[in-house]
């Protein structure tokens, strides 16, 4: 079954022991003895527990008929979808050779004496390519190209842009063959420092060519201060780089361009120059799941005839993917039945076979016998005897896998020249598999759905079941001059660094769960609509409170504070029951009082402030009583402040 039954062997009597004593009170007040050890409490307790089991089942009889009408609709449970993440694999030391990451390779996070490790693998082959320097050509905004290889040779110091940069100047580094995927060191060697820029926040933007356009790389640790000084920059090479023609020269291209200064940035004044370069691979990034391959796993033995079913040992299979097959021994070698999701459109010899994910259970054509005697095949039957396999399906999965970035550090297999690992980003997409209640629940809506989006409460059911991920899905009509189109808007789940602390790249939809949703409403529109899907405006909140207490650990209690703070002002945990802040709801002073009254330890609030912010670029507004919020939007907790100072018993700071 795809739904469970009821378990009808959880017997209560005690309430039925209890009345019944209270009737012999009123009907034989001479009865005073009513211990247990009483022989007529004895019988009491013996009727009450037959009389509790008959009404117990009589009570769970429309439940179990409501499960039965779920099985018949075909209503089966959500399988849970396993969480993905991005680990670095650093390297010993830089290699000569590819160094290989096979499919499968384990990591996790550390076990403790409180938690089990949570183990990812990855999902496929991943080399890690050496590189090195074959060429350094200097681009200027204005499209003059200057191939600088044999003055970089003669050690001579060279400027990385024009005199005086421009937006656009750019500095390329030809490498030998693609190193998509591959985590890169920039090691330069400088003389002359580049004047007028923030080391710490250089307008600089590093990029790889993959066949069409320009795509930016994540950088890590910059000791060179936007080439202000010797130094390395560690560049994250995304999984999609090709190989190009510059100045001349084929080869997969690195390059470091100027960018425009955000408001308030400092710009170049002068080029920096280097006098020195080299590049080198130190590791990969790859993709890990929390789920573990089955190979070649025994279903059994066909008897031969229509409607089989059998089941796999290790559940729930993981449909994340590509959904497994079924193989049958025929002769010497194997037929493959593919998996469809029922058997209405089968024809008699077609090899086709239904799964449940949730119960691991595999389905075979059944037959139906036509009103005229004949059976009607849906499907082919495997022969008798054949036997039954599943050549590769994944298990695993669940809200476990989403676990905060910088905690997958351990290397359970062993891979030569790899002496570490570390993940970025927390892992996102874990979701537990759905309950009987659950499917009860949304029962109601697929029967008045029908297939269809209509109504924005058809919109977010089918969203919701495109992406399990998704935390939140919020349909809303289109802006004015958008007639006939709809807006769903998408929060994903997110893991926090510390606490409820999120930050506002984390409440950002990745473009598979976009994609995954759009597809789905695309189908099951109305003709004529036209569907958007995004995510929703935010809005920022910054908080500047001064605070007293009587606790002689006023940290503790500042900490306790900005918890309290990110917690309530939390698009996916906050607000007052705690399901998320609601859309368009202001944020208002008063409530900002109370929630950091109720802070344990703090005597007082003596002052508050409220700022709208941007959480994009930072910038707060004038302070104000009420912060408003769009209607389609929500608030963001964006660099809250708290002081925290002590008090005496009378109240004396």
């Amino acid at each position: 079954m795809a739904l469970p039954s009821p378990n009808l062997d959880d017997r209560r009597f005690q309430q039925l022991v209890d009345e019944a004593k209270r009737y012999v009170q009123q009907r034989a007040p001479e009865w005073t003895d009513h211990n247990v050890s009483d022989p007529g409490v004895t019988l009491i307790e013996t009727f009450a527990y037959l009389v509790d089991q008959l009404l117990y089942r009589l009570n769970r009889v429309p439940e179990k008929n409501y499960t039965a009408f779920l099985d018949l609709l075909g209503i089966q449970l959500f399988p849970p979808s396993a969480a993905r993440a991005e680990v670095d694999f650093w390297l010993s030391a830089p290699q000569p050779e590819t160094v290989l990451l096979r499919a499968g390779t384990e990591v996790s996070t550390l076990r403790t004496e409180t938690e089990e490790a949570v183990v990812f693998a990855t999902a496929e082959d991943l080399p890690v390519v050496p590189s090195s320097l074959e060429r350094l050509v200097t681009l200027a905004a204005t499209g003059e190209q200057r191939d600088r290889t044999d003055q970089l040779a003669e050690g001579a110091d060279l400027p990385c842009f024009q005199p005086r940069p421009e937006v656009g100047d750019a500095m390329l580094f030809a490498l030998p063959q693609v190193v998509a995927r591959c985590i890169l060191v920039v090691r330069l060697d400088s003389r002359v420092e580049g004047v007028g820029v923030d080391p710490r926040q250089p307008p600089l933007r590093w990029e790889v060519w993959d066949g069409l356009r320009w795509v930016v790389c994540e950088t890590g640790t910059d000791t060179t201060g936007g080439l202000n000084r010797p130094g390395e920059v560690v560049v994250f090479v995304p999984p999609v780089q090709a190989v190009s023609v510059v100045a001349g020269r084929r080869a997969a291209w690195l390059r470091c361009r100027v960018t425009a200064p955000e408001p308030g940035q400092p710009f170049y004044a002068e080029s920096p120059t280097i006098r020195r370069a080299e590049v080198f691979t130190v590791g990969a990034t790859a993709t890990v799941t929390h789920a573990q391959s089955v190979a070649d796993a025994p279903l059994g033995t066909s008897e031969g005839v229509a409607g089989q079913r059998f089941r796999l040992a290790r559940v729930p299979i993981l449909l994340d993917g590509e959904p497994p097959a079924v193989e049958v021994s025929a002769g010497e070698g194997w037929e493959r039945w593919t998996a469809v999701e029922h058997f209405g459109d089968s024809a008699p010899t077609d090899r086709h076979v239904v799964i449940d994910a949730t119960t691991g259970e595999f389905s075979f054509p059944p037959a139906v016998r036509e009103p005229d005697g004949s059976l009607r095949s849906f499907g082919a039957v495997p022969a008798k005897g054949a036997q039954l396999r599943v050549p590769h399906y994944r298990t695993g999965g669940g809200s476990a896998g989403n676990v905060a970035r910088g905690t997958i550090s351990v290397l359970r297999s062993s891979v030569p020249y790899v002496a570490s690992v570390d993940n970025r980003e927390a892992a996102h997409g874990g979701v537990d598999g759905e309950t009987p209640e659950n499917a009860k629940l949304r029962a109601p809506h697929l029967l008045r759905l029908q297939e269809r989006a209509v109504t924005a409460e058809d919109f977010e059911l089918i969203a919701r079941q495109a992406a399990p991920a998704a935390a939140r899905v919020r349909c809303v009509p289109a802006v004015a001059g958008e007639a006939g189109a709809v807006r769903v808007l998408v929060v994903p789940g997110a893991v926090a660094d510390e606490g409820d602390r999120l930050r506002f790249e984390q409440l950002i939809p990745a473009e598979s769960m976009v994609a995954a949703i759009a597809a789905e409403l695309d189908e099951r529109r109305l003709l004529g609509t036209r569907l958007v899907v995004q995510p929703p405006d935010y809005q920022g909140v910054t908080v500047v409170a001064r605070l007293t207490t009587r606790s002689p650990d006023a940290d503790r209690v500042r900490e306790a504070a900005l918890a309290a703070l990110f917690r309530y002002l939390n698009p996916l945990v906050g607000g007052a029951d705690g399901r998320g802040w609601p859309f368009g709801r202001a944020v208002q002073y008063g409530e900002m009082f109370a929630v950091l009254q109720q802070v344990p330890g703090v005597a007082g609030v003596d002052e508050l402030r409220l700022f709208p912010a941007d959480p994009i670029t930072g910038r707060r507004g004038a302070p104000a009583e009420r912060v408003e919020v769009a209607p389609d939007a929500l608030v963001f907790s964006h660099q809250h402040q708290v002081a925290v100072g002590t008090t005496d018993a009378e109240g004396a700071a």
